[in-house]
């Protein structure tokens, strides 16, 4: 299933909706429907036009949130740091790092980069509402779309700079404390102070349960997850610091011919304990082929069906050199089993999810300094 859908890029970044964005759109524009001016177009007599105006301000205001995180992805971009994508979702935006910034003073530049421009967006709209003639007129409905819009940027920058994980101060605060401490230490003590800005807003929920304190409580939810979500990342990718795929890449890789069938791709499944093959014709690499290929294939047309008719031609690739956490995130990002390392257009060998997990076990008790028993 797609969760999320390209709408186009800018700066070479591809700019994606997931589907919860669609999902929240309308909550928007209801909210905005049901507010009296200079916040919402409650008053506006033709429903038509009331539904029209409040859906193009939940527009407007979603493509200043692209705004806040095309800021975040320049800065990144300007200083090395690949971003995979950014997507609009239920809570915002997210920029997609490929690695995380381990410099502290560019992260702390990073995150500030997106609540800045949001206030200054919000600065030029309170502008133009007070100092345009006619914006403050009542009936004016430009004028209430660019109160609304200034409302929401400030808003929207002032809370992202509040210092808790995940919003972008609590990334500022990282990056303040990972030039006094180990990177480690500071996203944990980052880490636990966007748990208890979670917990304080969920509390806050339940004492305002009955005018709406449901979305505080959503919204603590959200920010605890994605805060634990960030340190086990930051773990992860301490853990496999300096580590290449070729120290965790299996280099004895099993492959598949072309013109096998699939009947043959199951009995090589069951024989060797694998669930993917690089498929090669000629001595060269075509596509992989998986248990969910072969399952795809009727049981009555197995034996005929040759695995090039049915294996994945689009093969995303590694190489040895590359750093073990960029496997990881390949593998997460594109919600795949095992990667094939290329050493030009020789296959050198082949990295699993499950030997990235192995992997990580290993790496993590060795650099603990725990002695692992015996077996």
């Amino acid at each position: 299933m797609v969760s999320s859908l390209k709408i186009g890029s800018v700066m070479g970044i591809p700019i994606k909706l997931h589907v919860t964005f669609l999902l929240i759109l309308p909550f928007i524009a209801f909210a905005f429907a049901t507010s009296p001016a200079p916040l919402g177009f409650s008053g506006v007599p033709d429903l038509w036009l009331r539904i029209g105006l409040s859906l193009l301000g939940a527009i407007l205001l979603f493509a200043c949130v692209l705004i806040h995180e095309l800021a975040h992805s320049y800065v990144a971009v300007h200083n090395g740091i690949k971003i995979g994508g950014i997507t609009l979702f239920l809570f915002g935006g997210v920029s997609e790092m490929e690695d995380i910034p381990r410099n502290p003073a560019v992260e702390m530049l990073m995150a500030f980069a997106g609540p800045a421009i949001s206030v200054v967006l919000g600065v030029v709209f309170a502008a133009i509402y007070f100092l345009v003639p006619g914006m403050q007129n009542p009936g004016s409905y430009a004028g209430t779309m660019i109160a609304l819009l200034a409302y929401m940027n400030i808003a929207l920058g002032v809370f992202n700079i509040l210092p808790a994980f995940p919003m972008d101060g609590g990334r500022v605060l990282r990056g303040f404390l990972a030039e006094r401490m180990p990177y480690i230490r500071a996203t944990r003590i980052a880490v636990s102070i966007g748990k208890l800005f979670a917990y304080i807003l969920a509390l806050i929920g339940i004492l305002t349960w009955a005018f709406g304190g449901l979305w505080f409580i959503v919204i603590a939810l959200f920010i605890y997850m994605a805060a634990g979500e960030e340190e086990q990342a930051t773990t992860t990718s301490m853990t496999l610091e300096g580590i290449k795929v070729k120290d965790i890449m299996t280099a004895d890789v099993h492959t598949m011919d072309a013109n096998a069938t699939a009947s043959q791709a199951i009995d090589t499944m069951f024989k060797l304990k694998h669930l993917g093959y690089p498929v090669v014709d000629a001595g060269k690499m075509v596509g992989i082929v998986t248990l969910t290929d072969v399952s795809h294939v009727p049981v009555d047309a197995r034996a005929t069906t040759p695995v090039r008719d049915i294996m994945t031609r689009n093969v995303i690739t590694l190489k040895p050199d590359d750093d073990a956490f960029t496997a990881l995130q390949k593998l997460s990002t594109n919600k795949i089993g095992r990667l094939v390392v290329m050493e030009g257009d020789r296959i050198a060998g082949i990295v699993s999810r499950t030997d990235m997990l192995k992997a990580l076990e290993l790496y993590e008790v060795a650099r603990a300094g725990v002695n692992l028993p015996n077996a």
